[in-house]
């Protein structure tokens, strides 16, 4: 995922050098009204509404990224590239993150069984405790947020949103 972003952040550079390059007028622009903003605005206000809600799980939202992520891979753990590529987040703060989550007994680090120079984490069983008891809380958030629509605007959010990320992909892979 974290590769899309970068992948984006490359296609709206390239966007504005072609507006720059064929519009010397500054074209009417309202920041409220634009549509990554938007986005972004409420995917930070959800997350972080989400994360006072599993505060008192003493885990932040870097550390819940890689918790859940680790936590949906069951028992076969993942390493730590497959966080990086899961998430919004970079590598450093992947590290960070784990090295946290290890501090504090929710993970552990063994080495992948294919490969002995790669490690593999996985949950501890205080950390599988953590992941559940958040995931329970997720997903009760989740539901009383899709409350606000219908049933059918429900299915035309998860449309739109799948549409909105294959063409975010496709402009970012035109750069």
């Amino acid at each position: 995922m974290r590769k899309g972003v970068e992948d984006g952040v490359r296609a709206m550079a390239g966007a504005r050098r072609s507006l720059a390059a064929s519009d010397a007028a500054t074209p009417a622009f309202d920041l409220a009204a634009f549509l990554p903003y938007r986005i972004v605005a409420l995917g930070h206000v959800m997350g972080e509404t989400l994360a006072e809600a599993y505060a008192d799980e003493s885990v932040g939202v870097n550390e819940w990224r890689t918790l859940a992520v680790i936590g949906q891979s069951r028992d076969s753990g993942v390493a730590a590239r497959d966080v990086v590529a899961r998430t919004p987040l970079d590598k450093m703060a992947v590290s960070r993150a784990v090295a946290s989550l290890e501090a504090k007994g929710l993970i552990a680090r063994n080495a992948a069984a294919n490969d002995r120079r790669m490690s593999c984490l996985s949950l501890t069983a205080d950390g599988r405790r953590v992941y559940e008891r958040i995931v329970g809380i997720a997903v009760d958030y989740e539901r009383r947020l899709l409350e606000a629509l219908s049933t059918d605007a429900s299915g035309a959010l998860e449309s739109t949103l799948r549409r909105l990320e294959a063409c975010a992909s496709a402009l970012a892979e035109e750069g």
